[in-house]
């Protein structure tokens, strides 16, 4: 996932609502949502290293992990996709499995990653150094920077989220999905300065990014209830995002 809002704890049904895009070259093999079968995991699923960017389990557990962008830092180490297929079809519980993650957070590639249990919500990321912290209740974002880093993109993704809560949102997923699929794009003096150039920066400032060889490949919307189970609804995209299908699952 490469940008990421999500309500934990916020909502009068929903303990978590999480809205988020996973952009990624077009050409990398993955899966669409799915049951996997020989693991209880409900994701997309990355056929180049196995894991996943995003998913559920009937438990009503979540996991999900974007990226973080700098040219500067070598794509070294173990596929960050495993982290998340790793909670997932694990049994302990999200802050006691990042707690040990920790310990080995750096054998990873650079990550931010997101994860929770019927009780907790926390956020551990590698970069700079590993840093492991609770997500209180209320509104959240995350791009390919910190947690909470306020980017422009994010920023507004939030804002979206919470705009849907306040209007009653429950069922209806297709605003956050029109949220997802917002191309608009800051100026040139709110962008942020990660190091890949001005060009680079304009093209993914926008939430949902178009590109014959790179952009948003997914949009996923979970919901997963304060009383157990929920649902994960999928959009996937092609080059120059084209439409490829959707899928919906109960939990």
């Amino acid at each position: 996932m490469c940008l990421i809002a999500l309500a934990w704890k916020a909502h009068p049904r929903w303990r978590l609502v999480l809205a988020g895009n996973r952009d990624e070259f077009h050409a990398r093999p993955s899966a669409p949502l799915a049951r996997w079968g020989e693991v209880p995991i409900i994701a997309g699923r990355d056929l180049e290293a196995g894991g996943t960017w995003l998913g559920v389990t009937d438990a009503g557990r979540c996991a999900a992990v974007t990226n973080v962008r700098d040219p500067r830092d070598p794509q070294h180490g173990v596929s960050r996709g495993l982290l998340a297929s790793e909670f997932l079809g694990g049994r302990l519980g999200a802050r006691e499995h990042a707690r040990g993650l920790r310990e080995r957070a750096a054998d990873y590639r650079p990550f931010n990653l997101l994860l929770f249990d019927a009780r907790d919500g926390v956020y551990l990321g590698n970069r700079p150094q590993p840093g492991l912290q609770d997500i209180t209740p209320g509104i959240h974002g995350l791009s390919n920077a910190d947690f909470n880093t306020p980017w422009p993109k994010t920023r507004r993704l939030m804002r979206h989220l919470e705009d849907w809560i306040a209007g009653g949102g429950d069922e209806d997923f297709a605003p956050l999905f029109t949220a997802l699929a917002d191309e608009w794009r800051p100026p040139d003096e709110d962008l942020p300065d990660t190091g890949v150039g001005l060009e680079r920066e304009r093209l993914l400032s926008s939430a949902f990014i178009r590109g014959e060889h790179y952009g948003t490949r997914a949009s996923t919307v979970v919901a997963i209830a304060h009383a157990g189970g929920g649902r994960i609804v999928e959009r996937r995209f092609g080059p120059q995002g084209r439409f490829a299908g959707e899928t919906a699952l109960a939990f």
